[in-house]
């Protein structure tokens, strides 16, 4: 085994992307795949070719993961199980934190280290500023592996909860795929007037979404503060004006011929704290309704 060396098992566009991050910053990568043709260009560049994936396991101290889903890295690695032993296995694999778990046990089971990765990223901003990755698991592991991890985007290490990484990792995709709802339905109202457009609504939308971020953080911390002590939030508004602008924007929709599915689930759920009594808007009610929690 090279302690120098980098494994990286599943060489689809992120995978690729991964090896090739660091082939550019001079780690020595062995790479395996199931279709073997997808490492050519790697091969063609330095890369080391394995013949199977226990042989990949077997040529490096660091071993990285980056299949479909979590069934895919069972199936790759039960058959090369017996090769993890001393080595690091960090799983670049989308998958819930149950499965994070689960796996970390294996991988512990067969005297690997093991890191849980959420690569916050798409394949072309991998080793760019732009680029994060979300790791959990053992701090010590995490430490000894920095140097190769950094090369792949700004490593963030949450903790030993060795399933943090993935929650995080659904939990921004999540927010991800609603913003894009939102967006879409913009661009949807916007272009139902002949002088409207989609790139004249972004225009606006963007230093729009901007500015409203600035205020994630504050909202958090009276999320957190509310949860953690009970201390009440100061970051409130009306329903009553929800409700006025809600109208607004369902009136719209109508007229324009929009779908009013993502904008009827907002007003039910307004009228749901509407009728538990409550007057005010603030962000620690919000996630209590989302968890199902009480809501007075």
């Amino acid at each position: 085994m090279s302690e120098g060396r980098v494994s990286v098992i599943g060489l689809g566009d992120m995978g690729r992307a991964l090896a090739s991050a660091l082939l550019d910053r001079g780690w020595e990568v062995t790479v395996w795949n199931r279709t073997q043709a997808r490492a050519d260009a790697l091969v063609e560049r330095g890369a080391v070719r394995a013949a199977s994936a226990e042989e990949a396991v077997r040529a490096g101290s660091l071993v990285l993961v980056c299949l479909l889903d979590y069934d895919a890295v069972r199936n790759v690695l039960e058959p090369a199980a017996g090769a993890l032993r001393a080595r690091t296995l960090v799983n670049l694999t989308n998958g819930s934190p149950e499965q994070a778990v689960d796996c970390a046990r294996w991988a512990g089971e067969h005297g690997a280290g093991y890191l849980d990765g959420g690569i916050m990223a798409i394949p072309a901003t991998i080793a760019t500023a732009e680029a994060f990755v979300l790791y959990s698991g053992e701090e010590g592991v995490f430490t000894e592996h920095r140097a190769a991890l950094e090369v792949l985007g700004v490593p963030h290490y949450l903790g030993a909860d060795v399933g943090l990484a993935a929650l995080y990792d659904l939990a921004l995709l999540t927010a991800t795929d609603m913003m894009y709802d939102g967006f879409h339905h913009a661009v949807a109202l916007a272009v139902s007037r002949r002088g409207g457009s989609a790139a004249g609504v972004t225009e606006h939308l963007v230093p729009w979404l901007n500015s409203m971020c600035r205020i994630m953080p504050a909202f958090a911390a009276e999320i957190d503060a509310h949860r953690g002590s009970g201390t009440a939030p100061q970051i409130t508004q009306g329903l009553d004006i929800h409700r006025a602008a809600l109208d607004n924007k369902l009136a719209a929709a109508k007229e324009a011929g929009v779908s009013t599915e993502l904008l009827d689930r907002a007003s039910a759920e307004l009228d749901e704290l509407t009728a538990a009594g409550l007057e005010r808007w603030n962000s620690p009610l919000v996630v209590r309704r989302v968890r199902s929690e009480p809501l007075t």
